[in-house]
């Protein structure tokens, strides 16, 4: 008898398939997303892997112990304020990052912060703080290094930055009354690293040399009205002027010291002029027309000065020219503008 025929054995029967919902609650458990969420899925998951006969049990249930671990601990970190103070820290930290700057793409009129609290030559980055709080610097302005193609070094930059930098801070700060008396002029200049890769900036500022400054010392058009510029713009030359003064006196250098003299009269004279063609408001009027007088009266010696031919001539009239100019330069004009009446500090402790 021939042996039983069973026929052809049957094709393998594919494999159950893995439950989505089973790997969905897997990867939130893991990644601590929206923890109660795993915690449902991986239910969700386990009942439809029973009815459908599919895989994932192990998933499933592996999401669902990781969720369930992150909602405890979120629960404890709002209990205990830990996760309130981690994302307070993140915050924080984040918020820091977004406010600082390299030293070269610092702006105008932006206030900042040096790395450990001081000013360095060498700092990188520096930390933008509101200007009504605490802070190292103020930024007055930047612009670009034009005189040499190569890199020339320190040294020759240095002169035309105190140059240049000294013009912008003076036109961004016309009430020279109002910056503190630890303002000092600053400035970044490029490095040898940075001039290679094209970097040609000197940033401008005027930096606190001890402790901290605290508010703006930004006094110019956009801050000032039309009377405290016109009034700031009208008697600004003047210091100017007395401050190039001759270290010669007129025995070794009578040329030079006449020939200031001759600036020092037309500054004065122009000042007065343009004072007495503004049109000021009542309460600044009288004061104003007082201090032209007086500026008028100075005038007049330092014009005798500047037509000096013979030292003794030019001696007759120079403290009478330096006296003729008020010593408070208008501050009741000042307190009537509106402006700072506090006037900065002489070298021996005293005002001007």
């Amino acid at each position: 008898m021939p042996p039983p025929f069973y026929g052809a054995p049957g094709a393998p029967q594919p494999p159950a398939n893995v439950n989505g919902l089973a790997i969905a609650a897997l990867v939130t458990g893991i990644v601590c997303l929206l923890p109660p969420l795993g915690l449902v899925l991986g239910a969700v998951a386990l009942g439809r892997i029973r009815k459908r006969g599919e895989r994932g049990t192990g998933m499933a249930v592996t999401g669902m112990i990781l969720s369930l671990v992150s909602t405890l601990l979120v629960v404890a970190g709002l209990t205990t304020g830990a996760f309130r103070d981690f994302y307070d820290g993140m915050r924080d930290a984040a918020d820091e990052v977004s406010r600082t700057r390299s030293t070269f793409d610092l702006r105008k009129g932006q206030c900042f912060n040096s790395p450990g609290g001081a000013i360095e030559a060498e700092a990188a980055n520096v930390t933008i703080v509101d200007c009504a709080k605490p802070h190292d610097g103020e930024i007055t302005g930047s612009f670009k290094i034009t005189e040499f193609r190569k890199w020339p070094g320190d040294k020759p930059i240095e002169p035309i930055a105190e140059r240049r930098c000294e013009a912008l801070n003076t036109a961004y700060a016309l009430d020279t009354w109002a910056v503190p008396d630890t303002a000092w002029l600053y400035y970044y200049q490029p490095s040898k690293e940075s001039w290679a890769i094209g970097d040609r900036s000197v940033t401008c500022a005027f930096a606190a040399e001890k402790g901290k400054l605290t508010g703006s010392v930004r006094t110019d058009g956009t801050t000032l009205d039309q009377h405290q510029l016109a009034f700031l713009q009208s008697l600004n030359p003047i210091d100017a002027a007395l401050l190039e003064e001759p270290e010669a006196d007129v025995e070794e250098d009578q040329p030079g010291n006449v020939a200031w003299a001759q600036t020092v009269s037309a500054t004065v004279t122009g000042a007065a002029a343009k004072l007495k063609a503004h049109p000021w408001p009542a309460a600044a009027d009288k004061p104003v027309a007082d201090l032209v007088e007086d500026l008028e009266a100075a005038g007049e010696h330092w014009a005798k000065m500047a037509a000096a031919t013979d030292p003794d001539t030019f001696w007759e009239h120079y403290e009478p020219a330096y006296d003729g100019l008020p010593t408070d330069m208008g501050l009741e004009a000042r307190g009537a503008l509106k402006l700072d009446v506090t006037p900065p500090p002489t070298e021996d402790g005293g005002t001007s």
